[in-house]
């Protein structure tokens, strides 16, 4: 199990992340800082569970953290003006 800290569009992040989770799947864990909404939660946090072998083929926990989220962010037309504390 790895984790890192990571701050996104001023959002501080703690990424969890478990490679071959139950000898099958990666899994990754967020959780925003002041369960700050982000464009893959509306809680600040979230699990994902993708087949084994994604995160490190996007480059690492932090690489495929940032680009799901640039990704989703675009997706969706997110703004930081969209951020907000529960």
């Amino acid at each position: 199990m790895e984790q890192h800290n990571i701050t996104w569009r001023s959002v501080e992040i703690e990424i969890t992340y478990t490679p071959d989770k139950f000898g099958m799947v990666d899994h990754i864990e967020l959780r925003a800082k002041g369960k700050t909404k982000l464009p893959v939660t509306e809680t600040g946090y979230r699990s994902h569970f993708m087949d084994k072998g994604a995160v490190a083929a996007h480059g690492g926990a932090v690489a495929f953290v940032t680009a799901w989220l640039d990704h989703e962010a675009a997706r969706m037309g997110w703004s930081n003006d969209q951020l907000s504390l529960f």
